[in-house]
């Protein structure tokens, strides 16, 4: 399977992670606007709030992701960091990760795919998983790939597509209708450890 890099992933693609053992992170592909390579949405007590990392691109609308670069001219990291903790101040679990999350959001990196990298690697120290990508070592075409396995636009924050996601409880839901699909901190501050099963369970 092929999929894009992603900031704090939306829960479908994680599902994607637990359901194929050979998945490809594609580096070589030019840059998109809007989408979850840079960008993540989590549920607040105004409703919906897209995170976005602020990029560089070196080389104009030909940059490719691999290339993408992080700016720093805002405190977009403690901008994000407040958001999430705001957000999900009472839900059952940010407690126990509230710290290795602090931490992470105080770390810089030059490229964005590092970034996301970085956050995978995050969610497994947290959740104790073991889920590994690899960097695609050339631009791959989609004819190259089964349909079903090329992912990299499967997914779009503009989109409002419904995934048949089993329905959890979600911090504001005496609020809002159930939100699906939203990053993978939605899933884990609410359902904690159970938030494996869950998404082994997610077979669409």
């Amino acid at each position: 399977m092929l999929v894009s890099t992603a900031y704090f992933p939306p829960i479908l693609y994680y599902a994607w992670l637990f359901h194929n053992n050979n998945v490809q992170v594609e580096q070589y592909e030019t840059f998109p606007k809007q989408t979850y390579r840079n960008r993540c949405v989590i549920l607040t007590a105004n409703g919906l709030q897209s995170l976005s990392v602020p990029v560089i691109k070196p080389f104009g609308k030909k940059t490719l992701t691999r290339d993408i670069k992080i700016a720093y001219d805002e405190a977009w990291q403690q901008l994000h960091w407040r958001s999430i903790k705001t957000a999900y101040n009472s839900s059952p679990f940010l407690l126990y990760y509230h710290d290795d999350l602090e931490a992470f959001f105080k770390q810089k990196h030059r490229f964005l795919i590092d970034l996301n990298e970085a956050v995978i690697a995050l969610i497994n120290d947290l959740m104790e998983w073991e889920i590994k990508l690899k960097r695609t070592e050339t631009f791959v075409f989609p004819k190259e790939l089964p349909v079903q396995g090329d992912k990299r636009f499967s997914l779009s924050p503009k989109d409002n597509q419904e995934f048949g996601f089993e329905r959890y409880i979600q911090v504001f839901s005496d609020q809002y209708p159930f939100f699906e699909n939203l990053s993978i901190l939605d899933l884990i501050f609410n359902l904690g450890p159970e938030a494996e099963s869950y998404l082994m369970r997610y077979k669409r």
